[in-house]
């Protein structure tokens, strides 16, 4: 399990939190795992998107102590206060913006 302890990030929510502690580490096929599902689900419809998110790992944007729990799709805190949003948030609004430009 990752160290990962409340006082990391002063802004996790408790409930998120507790769901974050609870987690295992994940790793690179637990990305490739998240963008499957959310294709399951319907959410990843594009082909674009779906390439972007498998060529952009979000951890990329995380900060160290939070990038084991980057394929946890929830916001994350990144630090002064601000979060990352969820992965099936970024691919619809990825989505929106590709058919609204087209």
């Amino acid at each position: 399990m990752a160290a990962f302890s409340h006082s990391d990030c002063k802004y996790v929510k408790s409930p998120v939190y507790n769901y974050l502690y609870r987690c295992l580490v994940l790793d690179k096929a637990d990305w490739e795992r998240l963008i499957e599902s959310l294709m399951r689900e319907g959410i990843l419809r594009s082909p674009n998107v779906i390439k972007a998110m498998r060529f952009v790992p979000r951890a990329q944007f995380m900060p160290e102590n939070m990038q084991s729990y980057s394929a946890v799709d929830t916001p994350l805190p990144i630090g002064f206060g601000q979060t990352i949003s969820a992965p099936h948030s970024l691919g619809f609004k990825a989505w929106l913006g590709e058919t609204w430009f087209q």
